[in-house]
């Protein structure tokens, strides 16, 4: 079966970054990424999501972390120079990004939003990534998904007990 393309991949590719795509099958009731770090063979700290959050001063941000971390507010808004810093609603994420929950990723979004990545995403040789839609990853070099991003990295992630 073919594998659809889709805008982060068409960007990989013509930015001649080496990658690898890995589908997996889809919950619309479980897409935790710890969930989809099983189903792609991964540990969940080497699967990173994308969330959408906005700043007070500077708007609108994708902050990238470990999948087994939440996203911690107060070091993102330090990270953006913002005082206070909120993810967006969930029926805003698609009408922002172009992409749906669970399939959002900083690679080819509507528009070129600041990505800040959190500081583990270098402890690592390879990271899975969104691809752009549900079920499918994409597994590649952190400085490749840095470089192709233009992420800040920081310490935006804390464990998701604290």
């Amino acid at each position: 079966m073919a594998i659809s393309k889709t805008n982060a991949v068409r960007l990989l590719e013509q930015a001649g970054i080496r990658f690898e795509l890995r589908e997996y099958e889809v919950d619309p009731d479980d897409l935790a990424a710890e969930s989809v770090a099983l189903k792609v063979g991964m540990p969940a700290e080497q699967v990173f999501k994308t969330l959408v959050a906005r700043g007070d001063k500077h708007g609108v941000c994708l902050a990238v972390v470990p999948g087994n971390a939440s996203l911690d507010l107060k070091s993102l808004a330090k990270a953006t120079g913002d005082k206070k810093v909120d993810t967006v609603s969930l029926k805003e994420v698609e009408p922002l990004t172009g992409y749906i929950r669970g399939g959002v990723t900083a690679i080819g979004c509507k528009k070129a939003f600041p990505v800040f990545a959190d500081e583990t995403i270098e402890l690592f040789d390879r990271i899975s990534i969104s691809a752009g839609t549900r079920g499918l990853q994409v597994i590649l070099a952190p400085e490749d998904y840095l470089r192709i991003t233009k992420a800040r990295v920081a310490g935006i992630a804390k464990d998701k007990d604290s």
